[in-house]
């Protein structure tokens, strides 16, 4: 089998690739390195062999067209996106130019070169918008609406694979996911609070809330999250899957359960709430148990340890 895999240097990305390439498929991969680093792909790249074709490319660069005629996959796993919410609230234009215009012209590629399967990456906690508590862990069919542009530029393109899937027959795949974590998420990035609470604890140094810490969220872990993408490769067509634990960590929580991995003994930071964040959300992951036979199966505490970790061997 033949996989394109955009954003494939970055965290999740780079996990799948692992997992693509030792199931013996060939894997193209497209990123730009604005968030993905080349180690990430290391490990393929020394189990690979000729499996791993890279090409460091913009997504919304014309050349992506020539990548997806050349590799003509059988799936095109779509990771590559401007993630940063708050970013998205500061400039929507660029947000959109990325993750709308860029996976519309990747969409157009991949149905002009026959592939038979589109799979995308959303984000389980800005396309629904605000829930209400009574209304978590939310299904699939609940009908709010994002509250930063980051949100609704991934509910566009959701409209546009309906499209795609009228006019020209497109298989496809959204999967909704929670708030993943694990090895290779960037301590020093815009987004991954564990990986960023991890990485200030291990340096000694004080950890920053913005807000009282008691908004919630959905923790799912990388390799979850990784075989959940496997799975679309035999289920789950014109449907959008929540990925998550259907459950709500507090960041009070996070932090707490953080301290006592790193041996932390510092207390926390407030500052004042961030524009355009959800105050909760957890996911109902049912829908992906019965469509695609997927359920998480790697609880908080294991899933911190392992990245903690991660986290340890990079310091050193």
């Amino acid at each position: 089998m033949r996989a394109l895999v955009t954003g494939g240097a970055g965290f999740i990305g780079s996990h799948l690739v692992d997992r693509l390439i030792s199931s013996g498929c060939q894997v193209t991969v497209i990123d730009d390195l604005s968030s993905g680093k080349k180690r990430n792909l290391a490990h393929a790249r020394a189990c690979g062999g000729d499996l791993l074709t890279v090409r460091w490319l913009d997504i919304t660069s014309p050349e992506v067209g020539s990548v997806v005629a050349q590799s003509r996959p059988d799936v095109v796993f779509h990771l590559a996106a401007q993630i940063d919410v708050r970013a998205s609230v500061a400039d929507p234009p660029r947000d959109a130019t990325v993750n709308v215009l860029g996976t519309v012209a990747l969409l157009e590629a991949a149905r002009s070169h026959g592939a038979p399967k589109f799979v995308f990456a959303t984000s389980g906690g800005c396309i629904y918008g605000e829930p209400g508590p009574m209304d978590l862990p939310i299904d699939e069919t609940y009908p709010g609406h994002p509250v930063a542009p980051y949100g609704a530029s991934k509910r566009a393109v959701e409209e546009y694979l309906h499209a795609f899937e009228a006019l020209y027959g497109l298989r496809w795949t959204s999967l909704a996911l929670g708030n993943v974590f694990g090895p290779r998420q960037d301590p020093a990035g815009e987004a991954g609070v564990v990986s960023i609470f991890g990485g200030r604890m291990l340096r000694g140094e004080p950890v920053t809330i913005f807000g009282d810490g008691e908004q919630t969220r959905d923790f799912v872990a990388v390799d979850d999250v990784v075989a959940a993408f496997m799975l679309t490769l035999e289920g789950g067509d014109g449907l959008r899957c929540n990925i998550g634990t259907g459950e709500q960590t507090s960041v009070n929580q996070l932090f707490t359960a953080l301290s006592e991995v790193t041996g932390n003994q510092l207390p926390p930071e407030y500052l004042p709430e961030r524009t355009g964040e959800l105050r909760h959300i957890a996911l109902n992951p049912a829908l992906a148990a019965v469509k695609l036979g997927w359920t998480p199966r790697t609880g908080l505490r294991e899933g911190l340890e392992a990245t903690v970790s991660w986290l340890r061997h990079e310091r050193a």
